[in-house]
């Protein structure tokens, strides 16, 4: 599964007889400026991806700060991207594809064949040098015919079972995993049985991902294997997405449980554990 595209192989594919279609899907927790930044300075020819309301349902307690879109309504959103059946799509964001990973995951949901993450997002399109262009970009309707399923999910019912038999992984920062700060969810703390991995530690310095072989190793070494099941939370499954891509970069699969921290946490009843995993490192960012 190819997973990424650096900026230089990228400025390359824009020049080619067939280039791909550009969706720019900047997004922040708690913060409704994606859109602004967006017409200030995009790629070229990227059109603006609304994550709260394009790659996401209406918030509901019980499923979650963000459910996944409905399945029509997600492909009536693609096609007014511009895409076209056999495109090719490259995702981005300003956050190193932390949020871009969910239009990613989407896609790859929903049967869409060739669709890469920018390596290091607009932070390693700027250090290239290559240009950026303001306002909007509202490209031709296309005609993608879309479907459902593809990629592996993993619901309320069947997260403690992944704890139990596999892998689970909670991407959220260390503090929110270890129940000292929850600043959105209900409770604190993490599902039991989950092992920490924060998504930016898939990152290297400069924000794009570590090699295949520094990730599977760092997967490995949480229990993460391919005759295991394994699967990744975050607060509201987006952070998430992007650890299931680092592991597919790394060659492993995982699932992604949608509803996550955000959904276990408003459901009464549901277990809740506290304290550090000696098994992941300290990051201070927040995850989403």
């Amino acid at each position: 599964m190819d997973i990424l595209i650096s900026a230089p192989q990228l400025k390359e594919s824009l020049e080619s007889p067939h280039p791909p279609v550009l969706l720019d899907v900047r997004w922040t927790l708690g913060a409704a400026d994606g859109k602004d930044k967006y017409l200030h300075g995009h790629l070229p020819g990227a059109v603006y991806v609304d994550l709260d309301t394009e790659l996401s349902a209406p918030a509901v307690p019980t499923e979650g700060r963000h459910p996944l879109p409905d399945p029509q309504a997600f492909a009536e959103a693609a096609r007014s991207w511009g895409l076209n059946d056999g495109d090719t799509v490259v995702v981005y964001d300003d956050a190193a594809g932390t949020s871009a990973a969910r239009a990613w995951w989407l896609l790859r949901h929903a049967g869409w064949k060739d669709v890469r993450l920018l390596d290091g997002g607009l932070a390693a399109w700027r250090a290239a040098g290559l240009p950026l262009e303001s306002g909007p970009v509202q490209p031709q309707p296309g005609t993608a015919d879309l479907s459902w399923g593809h990629m592996p999910v993993v619901g309320l019912s069947d997260v403690s079972r992944v704890a139990d038999e596999g892998t689970l992984i909670d991407a959220r920062a260390p503090e929110r995993y270890r129940g000292e700060s929850e600043p959105v969810d209900s409770r604190a703390g993490h599902i039991p049985g989950a092992r920490n991995r924060p998504s930016t530690d898939n990152l290297a310095a400069d924000g794009t991902f570590r090699s295949p072989a520094e990730l599977r190793a760092a997967f490995e070494a949480l229990g993460v294997r391919p005759d295991r099941p394994a699967a990744a939370y975050c607060g509201s499954g987006i952070f998430a997405s992007h650890e299931v891509a680092a592991m597919a970069q790394a060659g492993l699969s995982a699932a992604l449980y949608p509803g996550s921290w955000s959904q276990w946490s408003s459901t009464p009843d549901t277990p809740v554990a506290v304290g550090a995993d000696p098994g992941s490192s300290a990051n201070p960012l927040e995850n989403g």
